[in-house]
């Protein structure tokens, strides 16, 4: 089973629905069981987070928080997600993206993340942008790596 529980701190005036949210982090998870957190907020919360557990001072689309057990103990949890609205709305705009195709996105790359997968070296973008292509076109939606109209 899969419990995702839906936290919204943000004062934006448009959300995807929390069934989306669920949807889309089903597609994400590699496992049976898991539990997480996907917190909506705005940038002054996004950039305090930012700031205090990555030393960068302003708000960003997507945060990890990967839940680690003491050794021994198995827990479904797998951690948290602080999504920014604010600055995905604004992506998404930037970069000619539909809304929930963004949103999607963020929340894909946010719960791979939370499973271990990384983008620092180029192997491993390869490997987690392949992922996060093959989950997105399987809810129906593009590529998110590939310039818009084309």
């Amino acid at each position: 089973m899969i419990d995702v529980e839906l936290q919204n701190a943000s004062s934006a005036l448009y959300l995807p629905s929390a069934e989306d949210f669920r949807r889309w982090a089903i597609a994400a998870v590699k496992r049976d069981d898991a539990e997480i957190v996907i917190r909506l907020v705005d940038e002054e919360e996004s950039a305090e987070l930012n700031s205090l557990y990555r030393g960068k001072s302003s708000a960003t689309n997507v945060l990890s928080f990967p839940f680690e057990a003491p050794p021994g103990v198995k827990s479904p949890i797998l951690g948290d997600l602080v999504i920014c609205a604010p600055v995905v709305e604004r992506e998404a705009v930037e970069q000619g993206k539909a809304k929930d195709a963004h949103w999607a996105h963020m929340v894909v790359h946010g719960i791979l993340h939370l499973q271990a997968y990384d983008h620092i070296e180029e192997h491993e973008a390869v490997i987690m942008e392949s992922e996060e292509i093959a989950i997105l076109n399987g809810l129906g939606f593009a590529n998110p790596y590939e310039e818009a109209g084309t």
